[in-house]
């Protein structure tokens, strides 16, 4: 495996077409310059450089040797200037990205005017997605904490079981249930299902249906207004689940990723 520190000496002693100013950049002895250059050549099993008393000349492989390293220099470069332009890849739970997310991705916006690309998934989805790096970011009730990953609480979600009228909460198979997906709490709460049904994907229409008086319905406390007028009933039995935001176990967020992170941070203190 070729060694870096030699890679260096010989493409600044090219560079130079001297072995004393690659020494003084790299602050080391002459010698050592000479001697890793050498190291080199032996690893390759090819002659790099003529030596002489006046001038350092490249043989055909060290002109080529060269040629690529000053490449690999200015392309190494480009990736690391350009990484804040680079698409931001969010994962998110459906829900959050209808009822919470539109007002953080406003004020980001705001701030940048980068690409952003959004993905639902299901919480799995999340974690593989993230683990393989599809994601930079994603959005979820997992706690993940691991070598590679880390997630911030961001807030709990408190659920209410709300309705238009007074209920009977030992008899909820009475009421049409407005639910959100096939594992809505509501399914939990009562053996009994009603007649009726009402899937909906979205909870602003949810709380919507239910201030018509058409059914009941569980939903995240912090999406009801006073204005709304409905009837709240708190569900001692369910616990609340907590919201995560998780990305890579960065020692320095990239930009484009530091940018969200401070306007979600600052959202939730």
């Amino acid at each position: 495996m070729l060694d870096f520190r030699y890679l260096k000496a010989f493409k600044l002693t090219a560079q130079y077409s001297s072995f004393s100013k690659a020494a003084e950049e790299l602050k080391v002895a002459q010698s050592a310059i000479s001697r890793q250059i050498k190291l080199l050549e032996d690893n390759l099993g090819e002659e790099l450089i003529i030596r002489s008393s006046k001038k350092v000349l490249l043989t055909e492989k060290g002109a080529e040797l060269y040629k690529a390293l000053t490449h690999f220099e200015k392309k190494s470069l480009e990736i690391f200037q350009s990484e804040d332009h680079l698409p931001l890849n969010i994962g998110i739970l459906h829900g959050l990205l209808i009822n919470w997310f539109p007002p953080l991705l406003t004020e980001v916006f705001k701030e940048s005017a980068g690409e952003i690309n959004i993905s639902i998934q299901d919480l799995n989805d999340l974690r593989v997605g993230i683990e393989n790096q599809k994601f930079d970011i994603v959005f979820g009730t997992e706690n993940i904490q691991s070598e590679l990953l880390t997630s911030l609480k961001l807030f709990e979600e408190r659920l209410v079981l709300i309705s238009k009228k007074e209920i009977n909460r030992k008899r909820l198979q009475d009421y049409r249930w407005i639910v959100y997906s096939g594992h809505d709490h509501l399914f939990k709460l009562s053996k009994e299902k009603p007649e009726s049904i009402l899937k909906v994907d979205s909870m602003s229409t949810i709380i919507q249906l239910v201030k018509n008086d058409l059914g009941i319905a569980i939903v995240p406390d912090h999406l009801l207004n006073k204005e709304d007028n409905l009837k709240t009933y708190d569900l001692t039995t369910v616990k609340p689940s907590a919201i995560y935001m998780t990305t890579l176990n960065y020692k320095k967020l990239p930009g484009r990723l530091e940018e969200l992170t401070k306007v979600v941070r600052k959202k939730i203190k």
